[in-house]
């Protein structure tokens, strides 16, 4: 696989060359494991599955969600699931969120998602929480995803981050909260069962 090297930026027609089993987002042309850090040239592309934890937490939202939006228009996809942020092959930001729901059925390609999203769920882990909660913030921000969830396993919270006018506006709520999915009206999420061990 001719990943990564110095001095040079991957896109989207790149991301599409390379074997269905490597986990890897881009970032501004640079490429990162999806569960881990920026790769460097010559250090290997393989990296670790996500935690239990980490798989019970995706599977509970993505189960409230898919309940809820049975029979209407939306559609959500869990990870992995291609988000192209601009939607040409130019792009140079292709991301991987652990739940991804899209209401744009014009925006859904064999490949994924082209354009923004309208909910993104990306679930903190050690090695992810610095790019999630600063990096993917300011992508999913500029890119104009209308809600943005940082799920936080350590300390069972999630902050709802939801767009307006171009800003994210963030509230958090607690592990015995019920958490309203804004841009899904009467969609709500009981964090009690997302975070039950």
């Amino acid at each position: 696989m001719p990943l990564p090297q110095e001095n040079r930026k991957y896109t989207y027609a790149d991301y599409l060359s390379w074997p269905e089993n490597e986990r890897i987002e881009i970032i501004d042309g640079i490429p990162y494991h999806t569960y881990g850090g920026q790769i460097t040239e010559g250090a290997p592309v393989m990296q670790a599955a996500p935690a239990r934890v980490h798989q019970e937490i995706s599977g509970e939202v993505f189960r409230q969600l898919a309940n809820f939006l049975k029979d209407k228009s939306c559609k959500v996809y869990a990870a992995p699931f291609a988000v192209r942020l601009n939607a040409d092959d130019s792009d140079d930001t292709v991301l991987e969120p652990d739940i991804t729901v899209v209401c744009d059925k014009s925006k859904l390609d064999e490949k994924g998602c082209k354009g923004a999203p309208d909910v993104v769920v990306e679930i903190l882990s050690p090695s992810t929480g610095r790019k999630d909660r600063m990096i993917k913030f300011q992508k999913y921000q500029q890119a104009g995803v209308r809600e943005y969830w940082i799920v936080d396993p350590d300390t069972k919270t999630v902050q709802v981050c939801i767009l307006e006018g171009g800003r994210y506006f963030t509230s958090v709520h607690a592990d015995t909260d019920t958490a309203p999915v804004t841009v899904l009206p009467g969609c709500t999420i009981n964090l009690y069962e997302v975070f039950a061990e």
